[in-house]
């Protein structure tokens, strides 16, 4: 279920500690992750060892976009925030920058969203997104989330204070 033509996705393994060290100290993603400061490997270390944590108690997901033809590793996407109560979960998904463009991060976003209805049973999904990231606002419209608001001067950034909008994904509609 966790596979298309293009993309599958699938759990963080040992292995992966280089390719998230990777992703997670390139600093051209940290303004959209509140990221500031390089991650250690040994931390890193630490969250994969924790890695396969029940969903429900650890409340979020993280899983590494895979490419079906040579089965390398494109990036991750991560479920975070989750309220069992609300049944909802925040979205994040970061692809590798010279792996941009092709279609995976949409297609990780589409069988994410089945699997959070199906599996998950989560009822919606939603992100909050730089203003100024239309790439980022057209990929989620893509695959069914809706705009909802704007928050005013929400991220401040060495360039001064940033808007983001908000988009949601209803599951079962």
């Amino acid at each position: 279920m966790l596979r298309d033509d293009l993309i599958f996705l699938r759990a963080l393994e040992a292995e992966d500690l280089d390719f998230l060290y990777a992703l997670e100290n390139d600093s051209s993603l940290w303004h959209v992750s509140d990221t500031v400061t390089p991650i250690s490997r040994y931390t890193l270390q630490k969250y994969l060892d924790n890695a396969g944590a029940d969903f429900e108690e650890v409340r979020q997901l993280r899983l590494v976009i895979c490419a079906v033809a040579d089965q390398r590793a494109l990036g991750t996407v991560d479920l975070f925030d989750f309220e069992p109560r609300h049944q909802r979960a925040g979205v994040g998904i970061a692809v590798l920058p010279h792996e941009r463009k092709r279609g995976y991060a949409r297609s990780a976003l589409k069988l994410l969203a089945t699997y959070a209805r199906q599996t998950l049973h989560l009822h919606q999904l939603y992100c909050t997104i730089n203003a100024d990231n239309s790439a980022s606002q057209k990929l989620f419209e893509q695959v069914g989330f809706q705009f909802v608001g704007a928050r005013k001067d929400w991220l401040r950034t060495a360039k001064g204070w940033q808007d983001v909008v908000e988009y949601q994904c209803l599951l079962d509609i």
